[in-house]
């Protein structure tokens, strides 16, 4: 099993910087890949960033926040995954989920993420 702990939500006005956190740990050697996913009031889930685990640590993003979000990884005894999110809009506010991808999927239980305009 993997846990996630995410951390660095919280209250922000428009064009501000936030940085998220996500520790994993368990069998972090069973990681192919780590992002952050998001949802607003009303709207489904949608893939924020990801990054591969591997030595290679490729990267995808959302178009919406190319640009503004930057995903990094820290591997060690544990795995830690980054988001930092600058110039932030009010449509960035959601409940923003870790992710771990295993053989099955792992999510983190979410921290909020509001920008007030």
């Amino acid at each position: 099993q993997v846990q996630l702990a995410e951390s660095g939500g919280g209250l922000v006005q428009a064009g501000g910087s936030l940085r998220l956190s996500c520790a994993a740990s368990g069998r972090v050697f069973s990681i192919r890949a780590m992002g952050w996913y998001r949802q607003a009031p009303g709207k489904q889930r949608e893939l924020v960033a990801r990054i591969s685990i591997s030595r290679g640590g490729s990267t995808i993003y959302a178009d919406s926040v190319k640009g503004r979000f930057t995903i990094s990884r820290e591997n060690s005894n544990t795995v830690t995954v980054y988001l930092q999110m600058n110039s932030l809009k009010p449509e960035d506010t959601a409940v923003y989920y870790c992710n771990a991808d295993t053989v099955v999927e792992h999510w983190g239980q979410g921290t909020l993420v509001t920008v007030s305009s």
